[in-house]
């Protein structure tokens, strides 16, 4: 570790205003990701806002068919709250399966959202369900939020508050999981919302999370695993790496996907 300057505000106001005030300043939720970055010297900011104690940032509830889930909402909660199981139960089996009880007890959804690790769960979760994402500034669909390996369309000087999700008529999520770390290798998210079906893709894409229009296809005239049962992923613009080739990665797709549409 490294000397900087601790900030911990117990409002919006405070916390934009040192953002502002300090630039480079890095947020800090569960601190998962960040606090062995810091101890790696891989990030080593001046300043860092701390946003446990913020107010207002911990709102789950579900109003007007919209499951309204703020930033600093651990995994645990997401996984063993009854709205989100009566809303989206699936959302709460993939926040169940997030890491380890220290990483669910500490970890948010917003920190995960806003650090869009390629291997992340939410992300895909997020992308599926056609959710829009709350910051200080603005509001930004899921397909605008999310611009590549560990990018997003925040800005500086901007908080991630709260994401809103649509509640849809149906959401599964299956993964093949790390079995260290529990990150996806490849995870599936599959919805069925008034929209019509989406799928999401994580842990697999070179650009991080996707949807994979041709699955979404099939799934509009016949939304179950017989429909997808001779889809091919090919391996383009999927990851190789000492987990796994693309070519592997495209086969568990097509395993992934099925699985959570029950085949």
């Amino acid at each position: 570790m490294y000397a900087f300057d601790y900030h911990r505000p117990s409002s919006l106001n405070e916390a934009t205003s040192a953002l502002a005030a300090h630039p480079g300043a890095k947020l800090l939720a569960g601190g998962h990701t960040l606090i062995p970055a810091l101890k790696l010297r891989l990030a080593e900011p001046g300043h860092l806002v701390d946003l446990a104690r913020v107010d207002g940032l911990q709102e789950l509830a579900v109003d007007g068919g919209v499951l309204r889930i703020g930033a600093m909402v651990t995994h645990a909660t997401v996984a063993g709250s009854d709205v989100v199981k009566k809303a989206i139960p699936g959302l709460a089996a993939l926040a169940s399966g997030i890491g380890d009880p220290h990483v669910r007890h500490r970890g948010t959804i917003g920190g995960s959202v806003a650090n869009n690790d390629p291997a992340a769960d939410y992300p895909a979760a997020v992308l599926a369900l056609g959710a829009t994402v709350q910051t200080t500034k603005r509001k930004l669909a899921a397909e605008d939020f999310f611009q590549g390996l560990f990018t997003t369309a925040l800005e500086d000087d901007e908080i991630l508050t709260r994401i809103d999700i649509p509640v849809p008529k149906s959401f599964t999520y299956a993964k093949f999981a790390n079995p260290a770390s529990r990150y996806a290798l490849v995870g599936v998210a599959v919805a069925n919302t008034s929209a019509g079906p989406r799928v999401a893709v994580t842990g697999a894409g070179e650009s991080g999370v996707f949807r994979l229009k041709a699955a979404e296809a099939a799934l509009t005239s016949d939304f179950s695993a017989k429909a997808v049962e001779k889809l091919t992923v090919p391996a383009a613009g999927l990851m190789s790496d000492i987990h796994a080739e693309a070519d592997y990665r495209a086969h568990l797709i097509g395993v992934m996907l099925r699985r959570a549409l029950g085949g």
